[in-house]
């Protein structure tokens, strides 16, 4: 949801997050994008645990990968797109959209976005939003997978 700058607390504004954006080309030379927040600003009012979900590391993942294969386990996965969408939230966490992802995202929706850009000193587009965390969203997923009668793998 856009968010007018003028509509937004001097503190609201200092705290909220950069867009990051990366990008890769494949193999097939096509461009694979990923974007995330900049939760480092955070990390002066916030705990890790507060605002990250859980990641599995490497030597988790293939030990499980390993313990799956020698007991024949069917192994399952998925992508769920925009999945932090679909978690409410209790406080609000705001975004900063500069320059060019703030440009893409007007021409998305020009209608919701146009009216709330404004330009820094360089003539830089921006833009704000107000977004639901990662965090979240994995522990909706993880609570309904347990009313579903799945169970953690704790390591």
């Amino acid at each position: 949801m856009p968010l007018k700058q003028t509509d937004m607390t001097h503190e609201e504004r200092k705290k909220a997050l950069w867009y990051l954006m990366f990008l890769k080309e494949k193999r097939d030379g096509t461009l694979k994008a990923r974007g995330c927040a900049d939760w480092r600003p955070q990390r002066q009012y916030t705990s890790k645990e507060e605002v990250s979900s859980p990641t599995v590391s490497l030597e988790a993942m293939v030990l499980s990968c390993a313990i799956d294969a020698k007991e024949n386990r069917d192994v399952v996965m998925t992508d769920i797109p925009g999945a932090f969408l679909h978690a409410d939230m209790e406080d609000d966490v705001h975004m900063l959209l500069k320059g060019t992802i703030a440009e893409l995202i007007i021409k998305l929706e020009p209608s919701l976005y146009r009216k709330h850009i404004w330009y820094d000193k360089n003539g830089k587009p921006m833009v704000y939003v107000q977004f639901k965390a990662a965090l979240l969203f994995w522990w909706l997923l993880s609570n309904t997978l347990q009313d579903w009668g799945f169970k953690i793998n704790k390591y």
